[in-house]
């Protein structure tokens, strides 16, 4: 959904956000572009990297989330970005009540709808799910898609 410049105040996305990509750099900018006020950013950690490929060599926390600022601000520096580490997928998208918008991938769209739902459980108001395709040839399957993985390799 191609969205008019900051049609929400607060917007909230989640990743991982090792080694930024293209796809890293779309979402975000989509994210700036769509946020007046506030952009929230939850940063997996713990118990949300397990499963990832090649962990032991994933950046830091405190990496990801200084190189995630640097960006942001490039972009758009009238927006105030909080970078918050998460453990769960959810992390504040399920209980921050100025939140109105959270963008996600194709491949996270899934996500978008159960932090919805997550929200009305806990009588919130639903967000805009915002969501931005993904970064690669239009005939490439998942296995050739842009990501994170790919880089650590």
């Amino acid at each position: 959904m191609l969205l008019p410049p900051g049609n929400f105040q607060h917007v909230v996305l989640g990743g991982t956000f090792d080694r930024i990509h293209a796809g890293h750099k779309l979402l975000l900018s989509m994210t700036c572009v769509c946020a007046s006020e506030r952009v929230l950013i939850g940063v997996s950690t713990g118990p949300l990297l397990e499963g990832k490929t090649m962990r032991d060599v994933m950046q830091p926390f405190e990496q990801r989330q200084v190189r995630l600022l640097q960006l942001l601000q490039s972009l758009r520096d009238s927006v105030r970005y909080e970078i918050v580490p998460i453990s769960d997928p959810f992390g504040p998208s399920i209980v921050d009540e100025q939140l109105q918008c959270i963008v996600v991938s194709r491949e996270t769209e899934r996500g978008g709808h159960s932090v919805n739902k997550r929200r009305v459980d806990r009588n919130l108001n639903e967000l805009v799910v915002d969501v931005v395709d993904l970064v690669g040839p239009e005939d490439a399957d998942d296995s050739n898609k842009m990501s994170s993985t790919m880089l650590r390799r």
